[in-house]
């Protein structure tokens, strides 16, 4: 029992903290989008079908669904998450597809534009009242799952100390050395809570870009951030800092979406419910300020991993949109079903191969069994 109650604690309350306001917000901007051209919106849900618990009000039915992998607005005459049966569509001036292609793509790019201006909103925020973010103290803020770092034992507050016996006094020498040896064990001593802790880690060979628009090289990476300090500033500079690091996370996303789409990344990195889990609790230890701007970089993440053109997802949707342009007649209701529940499955198949792939790196099969 006080396994559990430490899971439900440490990373799921943590989790819920994280993702709940990032699906929120994606959805309230369909919702919004949805009313503002005069759609008429059958349901708002958090989770995909089947439904959990809900109420209506109105003619929209709020609601939470049994699938904990996003959430989806219900629009009048629409193909979507749901797989209503399509006859359902009457051509009535409130429904989806009497709307023009603008008005459509506005009201699907409405949930990934909320996600962005909800990571920008943050990076605003936090700038303005904690100050501008500068790397000094070798102090760890995250961990990454199943990383270098991760099996040996660091966490996240944890301060290094030294490596391979030379004593480092900044970030910027951690990472010097942690770069410059990719494949190489390396002897890592961290204080930890008074004690000193060490331990033989071997970076990870990556190819990354190194410094701001930097190119491409091979590094050594052991999967962990800096915590940083906070510089005050006042509004306008906070607000034009919020909106370089809105535009250097997204840039990093799309760079990883992008290698994983050409094969240069794998699914197997992909981190899902269970990983962003524990490093949602890790970065809770960090404080108020960190859990906040972990939720700007997922609610990034998420909104633009929306974009892939895969059915099910704001990309496929915007995709048969701009089909349906070009050819300036409507896809036909049976393929845009048939699309949708190809989507799902794949939606599907790969939540539950990146659950394993999470519970694999944590071991967490192991840590449920030893509850019992």
């Amino acid at each position: 029992m006080d396994s559990f109650l430490h899971i439900l604690t440490s990373y799921v309350l943590p989790f819920i903290m994280v993702i709940g306001p990032v699906i929120f917000i994606h959805e309230l901007g369909h919702f919004l989008a949805a009313k503002a051209v005069g759609i008429r919106v059958e349901r708002f849900s958090i989770g995909f079908p089947p439904r959990m618990v809900g109420k209506k009000i109105g003619e929209t039915d709020y609601c939470l669904s049994w699938l904990p992998v996003g959430g989806y607005v219900k629009m009048a005459g629409m193909i979507d998450e749901s797989l209503d049966n399509p006859e359902t569509i009457t051509g009535a001036p409130d429904e989806f597809m009497s709307k023009n292609s603008a008005q459509k793509m506005l009201v699907i790019s409405a949930g990934v534009i909320m996600n962005v201006i909800l990571a920008a909103g943050i990076y605003v925020g936090i700038t303005l009242f904690e100050g501008v973010p500068e790397i000094k103290e070798p102090i760890v803020d995250t961990v990454s799952p199943a990383m270098p770092a991760d099996s040996a034992g660091m966490q996240a507050g944890d301060r290094i100390m030294a490596i391979d016996g030379q004593a480092v006094a900044n970030w910027d020498e951690v990472i010097a050395i942690i770069h410059n040896s990719p494949g190489r064990p390396v002897r890592v001593a961290w204080e930890r809570d008074g004690d000193r802790l060490e331990a033989t880690i071997t970076p990870k060979l990556s190819v990354a870009p190194v410094g701001p628009g930097g190119d491409d090289r091979e590094i050594g990476l052991i999967g962990i951030t800096p915590r940083p300090s906070f510089r005050p500033v006042g509004f306008f500079e906070a607000v034009g800092t919020g909106f370089q690091l809105t535009w250097a996370n997204a840039r990093l996303v799309v760079g990883s979406l992008w290698k994983l789409v050409s094969g240069q990344a794998s699914v197997k990195e992909i981190g899902g419910p269970i990983a962003i889990a524990k490093m949602s609790g890790d970065v809770a230890k960090g404080g108020a300020a960190s859990l906040t701007i972990w939720i700007a970089l997922m609610s990034i993440n998420i909104g633009l991993l929306n974009l892939l053109p895969i059915p099910a997802l704001d990309g496929g949707h915007l995709a048969m949109i701009t089909v349906e342009a070009i050819r300036r007649k409507p896809i036909t209701s049976r393929i845009k079903m048939v699309m949708q529940q190809v989507g799902m499955v794949l939606l599907l198949v790969l939540m539950v191969l990146v659950l394993f792939q999470d519970a694999g790196r944590i071991g967490l099969f192991g840590k449920i069994k030893g509850m019992f």
